[in-house]
C-alpha cells in the first residue's frame, strides 16, 4: 500500500447530442510511496492535470477512490488538504503587494501564528534564493520569480505532500537548476514530491519513479532505469535525405523492419521524417548502411544511444513524445476552426 493510492479513477467532461464526451482518465491506477520524489510524464491533454486536481481535492471523480497517508481524499477532503501542498501550473500574483506581503497573506489564510509564520518565510527565502527581491512588488518579477514565489506559497504551512503541475515551463535554465535542486533536498528530507511534466529530461534527472500517462491511463509505471534498462538494445535515429513526402518514409520504414536485428522502427513526423530504430547488437548498423546504399538510400546522418524516456514512450505508444504533442495541438487547431466556422 503506498503512501498515496489512486485507484480506478475515470473523469469524463462535457458530452451532448452534438459532441461525444471528452474521456480525461480511464482507470487510473497509481501507487506512490512516502518520501519519494514522483513523476507523471506524458504530452498535454494526456491526464496529467485532471490527476492531480483529483489529488488536491479540487475536482470530483466519477468513480474510484484516493487515500493520502491513509485518509480517503473524497470522504475527507478537508483532513488530506492539511497534507498537501499545490502549486498550479499558473501562478496567480498580486502585482501590488510585495513577495513578502504575499506570503505572510498566505499564512494567515493556513492559520499559522505569526511568530510561526514569519520564521518560516525566513527559511523559505533563504532556500529559495528569494532575499534579493522578496520585498520587491511582485509586478516587476521575472518568471523564475514567480515560479519560486508559488513554491514557497505551497511549502508555507510545512506539507507532507507537494504537488506541482509543470513547476519549470516556460522557464531559464538557471531558474529550472534551482528549483530541482530545492525539489532533491525536500525530497531528501523525507516530503514526498509528485510533479507532472512533459520535460523528458526533467523527470529522468528528478524521479525515483514515474509513470507514463497516455489518454488517461498509466502505460508504464517503475523507475526511469528500470524501464529503460527493459527495453533492451541501442536506439538508432538516421536520415537518409529531405522527403517530399511521408510516403517515402514510410517505403524506408518497411525496408528497413526486414532487416535482422531489427526489432522496431518508427517514423518519427517531428523531425523530418527522420527515423528512430531499435536493433540488438552493434553489427546491426552496418548492415543497415549496407541495406540502404543497395536501394539508393545514402545514409545523411546517424546517431546511436542507450535507451531514453522517449524511447519508453515510443515503446508503449508507437510514437515519440513530440509527435504525441504535435498531434494534441494539432486536434486543438482542428476544434478552434470547426468552432470559427460555426459562427
Amino acid at each position: 500500500m503506498g503512501f498515496i493510492e489512486l485507484q480506478h479513477l475515470n473523469k469524463r467532461y462535457g458530452g451532448s447530442r452534438k459532441s461525444e464526451p471528452v474521456v480525461a482518465l480511464d482507470d487510473l491506477c497509481l501507487s506512490i510511496p512516502e518520501g519519494s520524489l514522483f513523476g507523471l510524464l506524458g504530452p498535454n491533454g494526456a491526464g496529467k492535470t485532471t490527476t492531480l486536481r483529483i489529488l488536491c481535492t479540487l475536482l470530483s471523480p466519477d468513480s474510484g477512490s484516493v487515500r493520502v497517508a491513509g485518509r480517503d481524499a473524497l470522504a475527507d477532503p478537508r483532513g488530506v488538504r492539511s497534507l498537501l501542498g499545490y502549486v498550479a501550473q499558473e501562478v496567480a500574483i498580486d502585482k501590488i503587494l510585495s513577495g513578502r506581503e504575499l506570503l505572510q497573506l498566505q499564512g494567515d489564510l493556513y492559520h499559522l501564528p505569526r511568530s510561526r509564520r514569519d520564521s518560516r518565510i525566513d527559511e523559505l527565502v533563504t532556500l529559495l534564493g528569494m532575499d534579493a527581491w522578496i520585498d520587491r512588488r511582485c509586478g516587476g518579477y521575472s518568471g523564475g520569480m514567480r515560479r519560486r514565489l508559488d513554491l514557497a506559497a505551497g511549502l508555507l504551512h510545512s506539507p507532507r505532500v507537494l504537488v506541482l503541475d509543470e513547476p519549470t515551463v516556460g522557464l531559464d535554465i538557471e531558474s529550472r537548476s534551482a528549483i530541482w535542486t530545492v525539489l532533491r533536498q525536500l525530497r531528501d528530507g523525507g516530503t514526498t514530491v509528485l510533479l507532472s511534466s512533459h520535460y523528458l529530461e526533467e523527470v529522468d534527472a528528478l524521479a525515483d519513479q514515474l509513470a507514463i500517462i497516455e489518454a488517461g491511463r498509466v502505460i508504464a509505471c517503475g523507475s526511469p532505469s528500470d524501464l529503460k534498462d527493459a527495453l533492451g538494445g541501442d536506439r538508432v535515429t538516421l536520415r537518409v535525405r529531405e522527403f517530399s513526402d511521408e510516403s517515402e518514409a514510410l517505403r524506408v520504414q518497411a525496408l528497413l523492419q526486414g532487416c535482422q536485428g531489427v526489432r522496431q522502427v518508427v517514423v518519427n513526423r517531428a523531425q523530418g521524417f527522420s527515423l528512430n530504430l531499435v536493433i540488438e547488437h552493434d553489427g546491426v548498423v552496418e548492415q543497415l548502411r549496407r541495406q540502404l546504399a543497395e536501394a539508393d538510400l545514402p545514409v545523411f546522418a546517424l546517431a546511436q544511444s542507450r535507451p531514453s524516456l522517449d524511447d519508453v514512450y515510443l515503446q508503449a505508444t508507437g510514437r515519440t513524445l513530440m509527435d504525441a504533442e504535435l498531434a494534441v495541438a494539432g486536434n486543438r487547431d482542428a476544434k478552434a476552426e470547426r468552432k470559427q466556422s460555426m459562427r
